[in-house]
């Protein structure tokens, strides 16, 4: 599966270029914006299309997911760790769940309750330069049942697809599709090269 995280910075037109990838395709996106407020997230929110709101995962501001009926909820490693066992119980009842992971021994300790989680730096960030692989090619073993592992970090359309010859159960892009001059053609080469492999 192929999940976009979004700029974390505010894009012109952002709403309606984000309507546009999820009509060229896009699963899910995660809707990540640690400096905007409250308000500039439901302004976002509100610009897009709510056909789309079941393919949205909030990583801030989770209050809006009940104004919105989004059921996807994100969570930091540091948010995740100030969950109680009570409150991440009661927010599976309602929401797919995800979380973000830096080793396989944290994704191997990870609650049953999160779905998926994004492994990284799985190749060279493009996003957040000098942040550089690790080794995180997978056995069989290393992998939970209950919770998808899918690889974040440096992905492109060049290795889209070692990402899943790794053993990695989806992948996530950031910078390929956001630091280019033209983030639609960018997920649209991904997005293909993703089809086209049946990955």
């Amino acid at each position: 599966m192929l999940f976009v995280i979004s700029n974390p910075k505010p894009v012109a037109n952002e709403a309606s270029l984000i309507n546009r990838l999820f009509d060229e395709g896009l699963p899910v996106i995660h809707l990540r914006k640690p400096e905007s407020s409250l308000k500039e997230v439901s302004a976002l929110l509100n610009g897009i299309h709510p056909l789309h709101y079941p393919k949205i995962a909030l990583h801030q501001h989770h209050s809006l997911a009940g104004d919105f009926g989004i059921s996807r909820l994100h969570y930091t490693e540091v948010a995740r760790k100030a969950l109680s066992a009570e409150a991440l119980l009661k927010q599976k009842t309602r929401h797919l769940l995800s979380t973000s992971v830096h080793s396989l021994a944290d994704y191997q300790g990870l609650s049953e309750h999160f779905d998926y989680a994004f492994l990284s730096p799985v190749f060279n960030s493009i996003s957040k330069p000098g942040y550089p692989a690790q080794a995180f090619k997978l056995k069989k073993s290393d992998k939970k049942p209950s919770t998808r592992l899918i690889a974040l970090g440096g992905i492109d359309e060049s290795n889209c697809r070692e990402a899943y010859e790794m053993g990695y159960d989806g992948i996530a892009v950031l910078g390929a599709v956001w630091n280019t001059e033209d983030t639609l053609s960018a997920f649209k080469t991904i997005h293909c090269k993703c089809y086209i492999t049946g990955l």
